[in-house]
């Protein structure tokens, strides 16, 4: 019989448990849809002539199945396995806990209905309409409440440090989603937003980009704060620094929407303070980085055998990537090249394949054998193999889209002698063509992984049922 690993059975894991395997399903299901939309990118036949399965309805469908579906769902299972474990004490109520879950799961499948109807506010991050935003204002102040009530019940004096990114995210995310997401309902599907113009385009990419800020980069290191530790069964490396880490960047990272808009309607001076705090924002992005990597001192040796500590050092190593890459790609002169080809998609990758999804199945690959009494998953093997296919499947795409990126961009500017342009549009499509295949191939080798990962969890929890039944 495996020895079981839970010290205080009287926490809340039920719902941990439930969004923990709906993390990984809905993880499968919207990286299946990223490469089928890859594949329409080569193929356009694959559309079927069907409207909701076109790429224009399915790519909103794909955002946000992998950043609120699996992303949002990993958050959720961790800050309420963490907010328990390092406050020690129960979440403050099961069945608002409950009700966030099952909420949640309602919003997830309201998108899975609307968007491929064409049911959408266009905004970037932000396409599900009014009603929906109702709902998940609610659902977000019942998790709000959920997190933030059992912090304030807490038996220890101190808030350990997870708990300050994964507290900064919840705050700001609601604030970001109650502004952006302000219209005026003219059906009960069509609403309209009650900002226009440029005005509207800095509310939306003060939203979009602290999204990714506070979502999808906060939230993500109160993940990381935890779990490389624990998985390393070392101290992080600097508290002190991971204590100025979490205020530089939630005092940094609000400020730097305005460069996804250089060069447009915006007044220039927004553009430029876009692009000075997006640089600066590279200091305290490389201190957490250097942090987490550093938290394997005396330790680094387990790399070679212990696939789980890889997949979240490795995702810290994309994370310092990806947050080189955004600030040089937010330098006004660099922009004029990058923006609107295919690089941008490549540094959004690398930061959503490379360090969101890659610390989120490290993570779990820690938790799910926890909640279910056991030390291990069923196979280390599998999640090794699982570690190689997504390592693979990243590198393939983002380099590809680097490649392309950077071709799009040269060709768009080429002029000759006469001052006409070079190369036509369609040209420059054509060319780009191969590097779709590559994507399309390095996304083939992450849904791989990600069926690997899904076998592996259903047997590990199998396993757990026929110890227990047989106990």
């Amino acid at each position: 019989m495996t020895t079981t690993t839970i010290a205080h059975p009287e926490y809340n894991y039920k719902v941990v448990k439930q969004f923990a395997l709906t993390t990984v399903f809905w993880g499968l299901i919207g990286m299946t849809v990223g490469v089928l939309i890859a594949a329409q990118l080569i193929w356009p036949a694959l559309n079927f002539e069907t409207p909701w399965l076109t790429f224009s309805r399915l790519r909103p469908l794909h955002t946000n199945a992998v950043i609120f579906a699996f992303g949002t769902s990993a958050l959720f299972a961790t800050s309420y396995y963490v907010v328990q474990r390092t406050c020690k004490v129960k979440l403050i109520s099961d069945k608002v806990a409950a009700f966030t879950f099952w909420g949640w799961q309602a919003v997830i499948i309201a998108a899975v209905i609307t968007l491929p109807m064409g049911l959408t506010t266009s905004k970037e991050y932000a396409e599900l309409e009014w009603p929906i935003d109702i709902l998940i204002t609610i659902v977000w102040l019942a998790y709000a409440y959920v997190f933030l009530g059992t912090i304030a019940i807490r038996k220890t004096s101190h808030i350990y440090v997870a708990n300050w990114f994964y507290a900064g995210f919840i705050i700001t995310v609601a604030v970001l989603h109650l502004v952006n997401s302000a219209a005026i309902p003219v059906t009960l599907f069509k609403s309209y937003s009650i900002y226009s113009g440029a005005v509207d385009a800095m509310v939306q990419w003060w939203y979009g980009h602290n999204a990714v800020g506070f979502l999808l980069t906060a939230g993500f290191l109160g993940m990381m704060y935890y779990f490389v530790p624990k998985q390393a069964e070392r101290p992080v490396y600097s508290y002190r620094l991971s204590v100025v880490h979490f205020w530089a960047l939630i005092s940094l990272y609000i400020w730097a929407g305005p460069h996804h808009l250089h060069y447009t309607a915006l007044p220039d001076w927004t553009q430029s303070l876009g692009m000075v705090m997006s640089m600066i924002l590279f200091i305290p992005s490389w201190g957490g980085m250097i942090n987490g990597i550093m938290t394997l001192s005396g330790a680094w040796h387990k790399l070679r055998t212990d696939p789980i500590l890889r997949f979240l050092i490795v995702s810290l190593s994309f994370y310092g990537m990806s947050t080189f890459e955004g600030p040089m790609m937010a330098i006004k002169s660099v922009n004029a090249l990058s923006h609107y080809t295919d690089w941008t998609i490549g540094h959004v990758h690398s930061g959503a394949l490379g360090w969101v999804a890659m610390v989120s199945i490290g993570a779990l690959y820690h938790l799910i054998p926890r909640l279910y009494g056991k030390v291990d998953m069923a196979s280390t093997k599998l999640i090794n193999t699982h570690f190689w296919l997504h390592t693979v499947g990243v590198v393939l795409y983002i380099v590809a889209m680097w490649i392309s990126g950077v071709m799009q961009g040269l060709m768009w500017r080429a002029v000759n002698s006469d001052g006409t342009l070079t190369y036509s549009f369609v040209q420059s499509l054509e060319a780009s063509y191969p590097f779709y295949f590559v994507r399309f191939l390095g996304g083939l080798f992450v849904v791989a992984g990600m069926l690997v990962m899904v076998y592996n969890v259903v047997k590990t929890v199998r396993e757990s049922k026929q110890v227990t039944a047989a106990a």
